[in-house]
């Protein structure tokens, strides 16, 4: 619970001594040739890999970090990142999370002047990126097709251009082999074109565009819809939020190219958001950041995007509410969600820590059950992409911590607390995830489930993504 001391409920999980500790240690055998390494990949043993993790998670919280520096040798040792199983493989991801907790903690840097104040912006942002504090201003709406100009104010920690490149080629790796992105996308895009049918004029506001991979299969179906009623195509606005204003203007660029393909008249308005350090801000600048036309129909979408709001106790979910607030006051047709089921938000490691190994070992499963074993794409989405956020999830601490995933019932609860209602998916958008996963994902693994009227796609019995539309 969250008012129990997180001291007490850590220690429960913990050897009585240090003792215990060592003979876990020494009971396992030393790093083996590579001649072994197939040997070692038994069940028994990448089931002993996987309670050597959670022994090195619960001496990091006791804290015994002398025990956990050599169990970390060992793991490190008997995984790898690109051979072996999906276990062991997930195994070295967590090492190197594990490892980093343990060095942030044993070599703190002192910042601010301030005696004792730990900052570990520095190291964090080696491993998961840095943060760019950006501010903007909205225009007038502009012509069809053009976009508003926007001002960097500072820049925190960036990330290189070769990191950038890294992470973009991840993403699109990601919704190139796997169904999570093109799930959530799809499903909320059919939720959106329900909503605004027959409407003349549309405007999406999407909290986090990145590529805009998203919108053309929408502007597709938006004029074949239209065009099946006998009315002309609506104009359709999207405002694109993010943190990078080069990739928002070519994102703007692609999107706009496709409209005039499909002769379809468009605007894409980018939208720089503050640094996620202080999400309040973006939440007190909305009303003013998007421009509404009279009689336009507003849609709002937040793919894995609100758990971004979230923060430690006592702070923890009051600026989604009041993000929440704000867009319930632009009076949306429709807010579609898409987010991880996950409790990856605890106040407490421990229980951080074996969410998000259950989580991503189902992840990683799914992975190596549906890509061949020396898959480039593979090995980028879980080195970079999910490597990333297992590295945030479990390294990093306070503030510094993004990757803040909830479960659907948080986010019903947090929804229906600031005045929005569900709406159910119609059959037809749950026929069509269904056929999505037939079509370009043919694996017994991978489920739909229908729940709370939203759809929720997991590996075998485990939900790992969940999509819902709301008004």
């Amino acid at each position: 619970m969250l008012g129990s001391s997180s001291h007490d409920k850590e220690e429960d999980l913990l050897p009585s001594s240090s003792d215990q500790a060592q003979q876990l240690i020494l009971s396992i055998p030393p790093p083996l040739p590579a001649s072994a390494s197939s040997a070692y990949s038994s069940s028994s043993c990448v089931h002993e890999l996987r309670q050597l993790l959670m022994r090195c998670a619960e001496l990091l919280s006791r804290p015994d970090f002398s025990s956990a520096r050599r169990l970390l040798s060992l793991l490190s040792s008997n995984s790898s990142p690109c051979s072996g199983d999906s276990t062991e493989r997930l195994v070295h991801q967590f090492t190197k999370a594990l490892t980093f907790r343990l060095n942030r903690h044993h070599y703190p840097v002192t910042g601010g002047g301030t005696t004792g104040h730990r900052d570990h912006s520095a190291s964090h942002s080696h491993f998961i990126g840095g943060r760019v504090v950006l501010n903007y201003h909205m225009a007038n709406p502009p012509a069809a097709g053009t976009a508003t100009t926007t001002t960097m104010t500072t820049v925190d920690i960036a990330e290189s251009e070769s990191e950038k490149e890294a992470i973009r080629s991840s993403y699109l790796s990601l919704n190139q082999v796997t169904p999570f992105i093109r799930f959530s996308h799809l499903t909320a895009n059919q939720a959106i074109l329900e909503a605004v049918d027959g409407q003349e004029a549309v405007h999406i506001l999407d909290l986090d565009i990145m590529h805009g991979v998203q919108w053309p299969p929408l502007m597709q179906a938006i004029v074949e819809r239209w065009s099946s009623q006998f009315l002309p195509p609506p104009l359709l606005r999207i405002t694109g939020a993010g943190r990078d204003l080069d990739l928002l203007r070519r994102t703007g660029e692609r999107l706009h190219q496709f409209s005039q393909s499909l002769d379809l008249k468009f605007q894409f308005h980018p939208l720089l958001l503050l640094s996620e350090d202080e999400p309040a801000a973006v939440a007190l600048s909305l009303p003013s950041a998007v421009s509404l036309f009279p009689d336009e129909t507003l849609a709002v979408n937040c793919v894995n995007y609100l758990h971004r709001l979230l923060h430690d106790p006592p702070q923890d979910w009051k600026d989604l509410r009041l993000f929440l607030y704000k867009i319930k006051a632009l009076n949306p047709r429709v807010v579609t969600l898409a987010e991880r089921e996950g409790s990856h938000n605890h106040p407490l490691f421990l229980q951080r820590f074996v969410e998000a190994l259950d989580h991503y070992a189902a992840i990683f499963d799914s992975l190596e059950a549906t890509l061949p074993p020396n898959s480039p794409e593979r090995l980028s989405v879980e080195q970079i992409w999910f490597g990333r956020e297992i590295m945030d999830i479990v390294g990093a601490e306070g503030d510094k911590r993004r990757e803040r995933h909830q479960r659907f019932e948080s986010w019903e609860m947090a929804l229906k607390s600031s005045g929005f209602s569900n709406i159910p998916l119609s059959p037809f958008n749950i026929s069509q995830a269904k056929l999505l996963l037939r079509l370009h994902y043919p694996s017994e693994g991978y489920r739909l489930r229908l729940l709370y009227d939203s759809l929720f796609l997991g590996w075998q019995n485990q939900a790992l993504f969940s999509v819902s539309s709301w008004h």
